[in-house]
Order: C-alpha cells, then sequence, then structure tokens
C-alpha cells in the first residue's frame, strides 16, 4: 500500500475521532446546561410556594412575626441569587448555595412553628402546601444529583486521554462546577414535619 494512501487514512480516522469528541463535549455541555435549568425551575417553584404557606401560617400564628419575616428575607436573598446556565462560576454556585441553605432552615423553622398550632395543622391549605413544599425539595435534591452527575462526567472527559487533547484544542471547553450545600448542611436533613 502507498505511504500516501497511509498517511490519508490516518489523518481521516483522527479527524473522525476529534469531530466524534468535539461533539461529545458539545452534548455533555448542554447536558450540564439543561440540568441547571431544571434546578432552577424547581428553586422557582420553590419560592412561588413560599408566599402562600408564609400567608396560611399568618393567619394562625400573628405573633410569629420574626419567623415568618426571616422566611420572607431568606426567600427574597435566595430569589435574587441567579445563575446563567450558560456561563455557572464557582463564586455563583457558592452564593446560591448559601442562599438555598439559608431558605431551607428559615422554612424548617416555619414549619416548627406550625407544630404550636393544632388548627393549622388541620388545615387544608397548610397540608396541601407543606405537601408541594416536600415534593419540591425532593425534586430539588434530584435536580441537583443530575446537575452534579452531567458535570461529573463533562470532568471526566475533559481530563481522560486522548479526549482531553480535543478540549485542550477548543477552548470553549471548560469543567463546571458542581452544586453543593455549603459545609454543614448535608447535616440537616429535608424539611420533615409530621402530624
Amino acid at each position: 500500500m502507498n505511504p500516501l494512501w497511509i498517511f490519508i487514512i490516518v489523518l481521516v480516522v483522527i479527524a473522525l475521532y476529534v469531530i466524534g469528541a468535539y461533539n461529545k463535549f458539545v452534548r455533555l455541555i448542554k447536558r450540564a446546561e439543561e440540568a441547571w435549568a431544571d434546578i432552577d425551575v424547581q428553586l422557582k417553584r420553590r419560592y412561588d410556594l413560599i408566599p402562600n404557606l408564609i400567608e396560611t401560617v399568618k393567619g394562625y400564628a400573628a405573633h410569629e412575626k420574626e419567623t415568618l419575616d426571616q422566611v420572607t428575607a431568606a426567600r427574597a436573598q435566595a430569589t435574587s441569587t441567579h445563575i446563567d446556565a450558560g456561563d455557572v462560576t464557582p463564586e455563583q454556585i457558592a452564593a446560591m448555595a448559601g442562599a438555598e441553605s439559608a431558605l431551607s432552615g428559615a422554612l424548617s423553622r416555619l414549619l416548627a412553628v406550625a407544630e404550636n398550632y393544632p388548627d393549622l395543622k388541620a388545615n387544608t391549605n397548610f397540608l396541601e402546601l407543606q405537601r408541594e413544599l416536600s415534593d419540591t425539595e425532593n425534586k430539588i435534591q434530584a435536580a441537583r444529583r443530575f446537575y452534579n452527575t452531567n458535570v461529573r462526567d463533562l470532568a471526566i472527559a475533559l481530563e481522560t486521554f486522548p479526549s482531553n487533547m480535543v478540549a485542550a484544542m477548543f477552548s470553549k471547553f471548560k469543567a463546571k462546577e458542581f452544586f453543593e450545600l455549603e459545609e454543614g448542611s448535608e447535616e440537616r436533613e429535608n424539611v420533615k414535619v409530621q402530624f
């Protein structure tokens, strides 16, 4: 066989590998962005539930103003922290994790206050809001795991040979940050109130 043909075949194989690896990186990045968007949707759902929960509790527990104010402030802080899925930075992840941890803590205190009000615990609106909030918390956890799985897969592809060589050729392929809770907050359980 002619050495020129061997050279051409090798070039074609390398070109096909580079194209395949490039497309793999594009897929991984888009999956991570989609996963971040899922987190964003679930957080928005949670933010939308909170005012209804506060209003329901407010009617029964008017003297629990401090707790209600803490939840309102934590929600305001969390809703003001928005991250573009295409440009996630470590600082943005840290800010969002801190805001979400504060909001989870405030919600836990709010639901603990409800324990002191038997009429509130029996209120249909409160029970439905509590169920929706619990469901949303579970969906947030699932979305966060899905995002972190996609970020892990991208990091593996960026660091393993020979795909790391392809990634180095294109500056747009960069690792994304994991969405982890603040240190110590993983010890706190999800909001669980049993009546």
